[in-house]
């Protein structure tokens, strides 16, 4: 049953990512709270779970976590990988602070969404969501079992594909 939530939820979480059909994406699978998807057009793949314990909020769109890969972005740079993108609870505005157990990451945040500052810091953030256990951000919580499988299925799906 537990399961099923999950996987409801992965999929809710999917849908607003891109604002598209769920259908126009491919799932890579699914590991425990965190899902990996494949776009065709544009050509992306990401890791994407929703919180475990979420707060606040105004109704409008579901909060998130999600590591991309975009490989077609900036083809001249090899595109992008492991990118940090966080779908808040509510809107922010400034640096916000991302734990993950006991490490600290600073994020930027416009609006309702938060990225890392930079290429290093989202590297940063990939190794310790591999081996960390809880990450927290504003007012919401992820458990991070599964996280490192879904990242590297959402990897490989896009390695992958042309």
């Amino acid at each position: 049953m537990a399961m099923m939530r999950s996987w409801r939820r992965m999929i809710m979480a999917c849908a607003v990512v891109a604002g598209t059909p769920v259908c126009a994406r491919d799932s890579l699978g699914v590991y425990n709270g965190w899902g990996a998807f494949r776009d065709k057009q544009p050509h992306r793949c990401y890791a994407i779970a929703s919180p475990d314990k979420h707060a606040g909020g105004n109704g409008r769109w579901k909060p998130f976590a999600s590591v991309a890969t975009w490989p077609d972005v900036n083809a001249g740079a090899g595109g992008v990988r492991g990118q940090v993108h966080i779908r808040l609870s509510n809107t922010n505005s400034g640096p916000l602070e991302l734990k993950i157990d006991d490490a600290h990451f600073t994020m930027v945040s416009a609006g309702a969404d938060a990225w890392a500052p930079n290429a290093a810091t989202d590297a940063a953030i990939v190794t310790a969501i591999r081996s960390g256990r809880v990450m927290s951000v504003g007012r919401n919580d992820y458990t991070l079992r599964g996280a490192a499988s879904a990242i590297d299925a959402a990897a490989l799906g896009c390695a992958r594909v042309k």
